[in-house]
């Protein structure tokens, strides 16, 4: 008997030569150079007979062999493939309404078991309630640009990550429908970005967060590199400030006296909420401090132009505007938060310790620092080593 289920994931997305690849029961990977597709072959009245199953982009390899597996029903019932698809289509039946709030509960089940943590899993069902809450009751094939749009534009300002997240969501639960034939063949994706949405959308860059104009953390490891090249030392300050996700007033009035080993403990009187704060110095924050030279006539880390006095706390705003960079100083610590929300599994409280917010009782916020300082340091070491992703690439 026939090996089923021969291909992988893997094995589809590097499949480079032009041919046919097995994956068993009649399914195979055609790969040309116009792109990879999925092909049924199978035997009908003595004849070879083909049925396309759709591109390899949009219909991934799980969806390829259910596809298949309903091909060979319809063969074990005497009813060629393609005649029942087409019959399918062009029936006079109605078909039962499929809501966009079905199916993507049907698509994330299908799909899940691929991601890498259970947050990753409560975010794409929990956004989607939240900001997508009026394609819910719509039949899948009525959704147009018109409807997407209303779900973006009240976020796309405000919250322009958590906005882009939510379109591409919709795009994939769009194209997986798309493929399952329960949105018409010729219809557009209306979620998508590229010739679509980015004609009627700002770009993302572009927008500002409030009074806090904020970088996308996909932009984060250029614009460390651009830094990573200035020598003044507002330069050194800011690249603290990034690695500890601190505000400026911590940063500017830091001595050398509250760093011990790879810790820095912030007195209350800089603290906004007027309690001491320990911050777990990541490996890059700790060897830009080794690098620094103390001098003897100040105790500030980060000088200024007298060394009994810190620096202005306009300098790392000038430094930005004259690097041309159009965000707040205060703004890095909303792209850290978003960081840590979207690309790590670490729970929302241990990123809101890190940024000194006072969240529950007192003893639970003792409890916490306690437990959670091992847990920071390695947040924030990779929080670090993503900013910094161009160093690795230059080594």
């Amino acid at each position: 008997m026939a090996k089923t289920n021969a291909l992988t994931a893997l094995a589809v997305r590097n499949a480079k030569i032009n041919g046919r690849i097995a994956d068993g029961g009649g399914l195979y990977l055609s790969t040309t150079n116009g792109g990879k597709r999925w092909t049924f072959i199978y035997r009908w009245d003595g004849k070879r007979r083909e049925m396309g199953l759709g591109s390899a982009a949009t219909v991934k390899l799980a969806d390829a062999r259910t596809l298949a597996s309903a091909a060979r029903d319809h063969l074990a019932a005497g009813v060629d493939p393609v005649a029942g698809r087409e019959a399918a289509r062009t029936s006079a039946v109605i078909p039962k309404l499929v809501t966009f709030a079905t199916y993507a509960e049907a698509y994330i089940a299908s799909v899940e078991h691929g991601w890498r943590n259970e947050k990753h899993r409560q975010q794409w069902r929990s956004s989607l309630k939240t900001h997508a809450a009026s394609l819910s009751d719509l039949d899948l094939n009525a959704i147009t640009t018109d409807h997407v749009l209303d779900v973006l534009r009240p976020i796309w300002s405000d919250k322009p990550e958590t906005a882009g997240r939510v379109r591409g969501r919709i795009e994939k639960i769009l194209n997986a429908a798309k493929a399952r034939g329960l949105r018409s063949r010729d219809a557009a994706n209306p979620a998508q970005w590229r010739g679509h949405l980015d004609i009627l959308l700002p770009l993302r860059s572009k927008l500002s967060r409030g009074h806090h104009r904020a970088l996308p953390y996909s932009e984060m490891p250029s614009f460390m590199q651009m830094l990573a090249g200035r020598p003044a030392m507002a330069a050194k300050a800011l690249t603290f400030l990034v690695h500890c996700a601190s505000r400026s007033g911590e940063v500017l009035g830091a001595r050398w006296g509250e760093i011990e080993g790879s810790l820095w403990t912030i007195p209350a009187d800089r603290m906004k909420g007027g309690r001491p704060h320990t911050v777990p110095l990541s490996n890059a924050a700790q060897q830009l401090i080794s690098e620094m030279e103390r001098g003897e006539a100040t105790d500030f880390i980060f000088h200024g132009g007298e060394p009994d006095r810190p620096m202005s706390n306009m300098s790392m705003a000038m430094l930005l505007r004259r690097m041309k960079v159009n965000v707040t100083v205060h703004g890095f610590r909303s792209t850290f938060k978003d960081w840590a929300s979207d690309e790590t599994s670490y729970p929302d409280e241990l990123s809101e310790e890190s940024l000194a917010h006072i969240i529950g009782s007192a003893v639970r916020r003792a409890y916490r620092r306690g437990e959670a300082l091992d847990r920071r340091r390695k947040l924030m070491d990779e929080w670090s080593d993503y900013i910094l992703e161009f160093n690795s690439k230059l080594k």
